[in-house]
């Protein structure tokens, strides 16, 4: 559940002063981005990979984003002192408001800046993954973007659950695996991870980024590669990603055992992951001193 003190353009307010009108066009329509930040120590981590791809997705969706990031970085320190946040997630959210014919002529900016804050999730692991075909458009135009168009995830997600799994893995046009609704997935064969590539229509995740920068100095190799559902029912470990799950074993895809979960490679690369978070925090801390 989100906290009670929301960031909204220019000021902190408490959640019910928060007016969102059905006059910004953008907000109903879909056209929007965010990102998921988790929070550490007090500190979001990993703040200038998530901003960046807010710039790339802005870019590719024509949006407007006329706030930099370091600006936007305080503003997000000043929520997460409010609302006390120490270990926790937070999002950003960039809406267009100046959008089509059904906007009204109520003075808003063209982009609404929304940040906000929450407790962690519960995961049960190892995770038990649904199989849904047409789940990823990997030839869309937005694949890969980060738009709050969600409805996709969510169902699937919410189907995937309905069937006693905990999240949903999905296939493009190809057959190919993709990813999950929120998560990335890697599977390891003979000692080496796999996971797909972008033009499978996945999320470029921040998590996958760092694992894919981390793996050779932990000595395990990382590569992107197209994959089946066969190759995740046949491999000797699977696990998935995401900004709140950090890495999670998979146990079972559609009634597919996965025999080790967590397994060797799974958990040598997530004591890798702890210590480059625990490595950023921590050059986060020193540098504080000198930031305005």
């Amino acid at each position: 559940m989100i906290h009670r003190k929301v960031f909204h353009n220019d000021r902190l307010v408490p959640i019910e002063q928060v007016r969102l009108s059905p006059g910004q066009a953008g907000l109903l329509s879909g056209w929007g981005l965010f990102t998921t930040l988790r929070i550490f120590e007090g500190e979001a981590f990993a703040y200038e990979r998530h901003w960046r791809r807010l710039e790339k997705d802005a870019a590719r969706t024509h949006l407007p984003l006329p706030f930099s990031g370091a600006k936007v970085r305080v503003h997000l320190r000043e929520l997460l002192r409010a609302n006390q946040v120490r270990e926790g997630t937070a999002r950003i959210y960039i809406l267009y408001n100046k959008v089509g014919f059904w906007q009204s002529d109520e003075n808003f900016p063209e982009v609404d800046l929304l940040l906000y804050s929450a407790g962690l999730p519960a995961y049960r692991e190892p995770a038990r993954l649904a199989l849904r075909e047409h789940g990823r458009h990997a030839a869309s135009p937005l694949a890969g973007v980060k738009v709050t168009s969600w409805l996709n995830n969510v169902w699937n997600l919410a189907e995937a659950q309905q069937g006693g799994f905990d999240e949903a893995l999905l296939l493009n046009e190809r057959g190919e695996v993709a990813e999950c609704t929120a998560a990335n997935v890697f599977c390891v064969r003979g000692g080496k991870a796999l996971t797909p590539p972008l033009s499978s229509g996945c999320l470029e995740g921040v998590t996958r980024a760092v694992l894919l920068e981390i793996g050779p100095d932990a000595g395990v190799s990382i590569a992107e590669q197209a994959l089946r559902p066969e190759d995740l029912f046949t491999a000797d470990e699977v696990f998935i990603t995401s900004t709140n799950r950090s890495l999670l074993a998979v146990g079972e895809i559609d009634g597919h055992e996965i025999a080790a979960a967590p397994g060797p490679i799974t958990q040598r690369l997530d004591k890798a992951f702890a210590g480059y978070v625990t490595d950023y925090i921590a050059r986060r801390a020193a540098a504080a001193p000198t930031q305005s």
